[in-house]
């Protein structure tokens, strides 16, 4: 029976014909003892299926897995069509669930919807969340290859850290220390120095932090490219405007009813809105009496920024550029009339920070000196530097997180929703 399987979108195709279903038991409205409505999920989505009978005197339990053969026929049900079953056939029973899937939304708390997170991910929204989020990859994909991006897939089990810091997870690697990368940033470098010029990743990465906030997890997707001659972060800016553009409107193409069902509504881009970050505190102060830490931006900062974008330029997303050397990566390439500043920037994207990226020292001895000035050891570096020993052209990069970027296309609350299986400071399994 399984073997002429057919999907729950399908069914209107085949009005007349016997077919088979089969998915997860979703709802039951008894109506009288003969007679009862059934729906059924599957990857599709959903459809109705009339039980009428001994067969509708003994439904399953919720979300048990069945098959089900009958008649498709034309209805006035939502979908239009409707399956007339005439065998039913439970492949697997379900225990009794901790939270209802057929409401609008789960009303469990994150931490039992996490704790039961096969389940939660049944749920309409969790499908559409993540149909949305792998087609918003793939676009990415097809974007970078288009443009002569060279797809990669680099180590993350590394010997140091690509920025330094404590921010790593130590791992035992054999007889000596290693850790879970943090970022495939060496990487793409060198494989733009081995001659590919252009190369992109999607992996994860792994950071060590102790946050406890809907922004941070400690393992994510990240969405990294490098490329070479350029020499001017414009060039990387132009780039991602481009890129995003053609992620959000594929997803606004191919991910209609998911977007639909979502409530979720993706902005049309533009230019995006650039500004130092100078002048974005100087913004934030004059504005809205708003003080961030000393270089950098605070979430409350980030969120006020957009709003001014929104309001200012009429853009959810804004580049931030020109960050102070101290918070930047030493490979960062610094000003040459203002080495205190670097061409870095980060894209907030309603009020969330999703990328960073800027221009990387391409010259060896540069490299040493910043290294030195970190109070790092080049000697630990070395596989790093010698990429560069034998001419690495000028180049640059930036990386977006996916999570972050989906959760903020969908105006999620929390980035763990956007998130298969998460992980964080207390949460490790499933």
């Amino acid at each position: 029976m399984l073997s002429e399987r057919i999907l729950c979108r399908q069914l209107a195709a085949h009005i007349g014909k016997e077919v088979c279903l089969a998915g997860w038991l979703r709802q039951v409205r008894q109506v009288g003892r003969h007679l009862a409505f059934w729906i059924v999920h599957d990857r599709s989505g959903w459809a109705q299926v009339v039980v009428s009978g001994p067969l509708a005197q003994s439904a399953p339990s919720l979300e048990s897995v069945v098959a089900i053969t009958g008649q498709a026929v034309a209805s006035r049900s939502q979908q239009g069509c409707e399956l007339q079953a005439s065998a039913v056939q439970v492949l697997n029973n379900a225990a009794e669930l901790p939270f209802e899937l057929h409401h609008p939304e789960i009303t469990a708390g994150d931490e039992q919807v996490f704790n039961q997170r096969v389940l939660s991910l049944r749920h309409p929204r969790n499908q559409a969340i993540f149909r949305i989020k792998a087609t918003a990859l793939q676009a990415y994909r097809a974007y970078l290859s288009a443009a002569g991006f060279l797809e990669v897939q680099t180590p993350k089990i590394v010997a140091t850290g690509t920025e330094g810091g404590a921010e790593l997870f130590p791992v035992q690697y054999f007889e000596r220390p290693a850790y879970l990368a943090q970022s495939p940033q060496f990487y793409k470098q060198m494989l733009v120095a081995a001659g590919f010029e252009r190369v992109f990743e999607v992996g994860p990465v792994f950071r060590a932090e102790s946050h406890d906030t809907s922004r941070h997890t400690n393992e994510f997707t990240s969405l990294d490219l490098e490329m070479g001659f350029i020499d001017h972060i414009d060039a990387l800016m132009d780039l991602e405007t481009q890129l995003l553009q053609h992620m959000f409107a594929t997803v606004q193409e191919e991910c209609a009813s998911e977007l639909e069902h979502l409530g979720a509504t993706v902005p049309e881009i533009g230019a995006i809105p650039r500004i130092s970050l100078a002048e974005a505190r100087a913004v934030l102060a004059r504005k809205y009496s708003h003080s961030s830490p000393p270089g950098n931006l605070d979430p409350a900062g980030e969120k006020l920024l957009c709003q001014h974008a929104e309001q200012e330029w009429g853009s959810p997303l804004v580049f931030v550029t020109d960050y102070p050397t101290e918070v930047r990566p030493f490979y960062t390439r610094t000003h040459s009339d203002a080495p205190q500043l670097t061409h870095s920037f980060d894209l907030l994207f309603r009020g969330l920070e999703i990328t960073t990226g800027g221009l990387r020292i391409h010259k060896e001895e540069d490299l040493v000196q910043a290294l030195r000035e970190r109070g790092l050891d080049p000697e630990a570096y070395r596989f790093y530097l010698q990429a560069f020993i034998h001419g690495a052209p000028p180049h640059g990069g930036f990386a977006i997180g996916l999570e972050r970027l989906t959760a903020r296309m969908l105006e999620l609350p929390n980035v763990r929703h956007a998130t298969l299986f998460p992980r964080d400071r207390q949460r490790l399994v499933p």
